[in-house]
């Protein structure tokens, strides 16, 4: 496994029956699901890419999230202080055929040095979901719950991202859930080694 990508199509195709996410709203997706999700939104960002090659979801839920993994499986920057059109998130631009053959193209062109977050590429953040699922023990067994509220946080989105990595099931909560401690998510997504 060398890109985000190929970690969200391994975890679609091997844990098809495993619950992916629960949000408000959604209810919960398996991992087809929320691939197929994902997916959706990286259509509608390969039929019109955006012009400097980065994006973001800011305050768009749910969303967000699933627009993060679509950014990195199309190789591009992701930017959480960045809006995004919602047309993508679920209007006339998700699943955008226009976008199908680009993206597909993309996927043959992302390789682990593709920079996905400033001073971070796929390869890296790869090597510390290894490392840090190592430490925590997660597998597709854990459930984690992350508040809904603080999608857009360094902590909330390492957890999300480790929940992918590990096959977990990651639950936005509408309020903070009992025992959520980021810190050991602070620093996953920052630049450097």
């Amino acid at each position: 496994m060398e890109t985000l990508r190929d970690l969200l199509i391994q975890r679609a195709a091997r844990l098809q029956e495993r619950p992916a996410l629960t949000a408000p709203d959604w209810g919960t997706l398996r991992y087809p699901a929320f691939r197929n999700r994902v997916e959706g939104i990286a259509l509608g960002l390969m039929a019109a890419p955006p012009a400097d090659a980065r994006t973001g979801a800011a305050g768009a839920g749910p969303w967000a999230w699933a627009a993060e993994v679509a950014a990195a499986c199309c190789g591009l920057a992701w930017d959480p202080a960045l809006g995004s059109d919602p047309a993508l998130l679920g209007g006339p631009r998700f699943n955008d055929e226009g976008g199908r053959q680009a993206y597909h193209d993309r996927g043959e062109a992302l390789e682990a040095a593709t920079p996905f977050l400033p001073g971070l590429g796929h390869g890296d953040l790869l090597l510390r979901l290894r490392r840090l699922n190592g430490r925590l023990g997660w597998d597709h067994e854990t459930r984690v719950q992350v508040p809904l509220a603080d999608l857009a946080s360094p902590a909330v989105r390492g957890v999300l991202w480790s929940a992918l990595y590990a096959g977990a099931h990651a639950v936005l909560h509408p309020g903070p859930p009992a025992g959520w401690d980021p810190a050991p998510f602070q620093d996953l997504l920052q630049p450097g080694p």
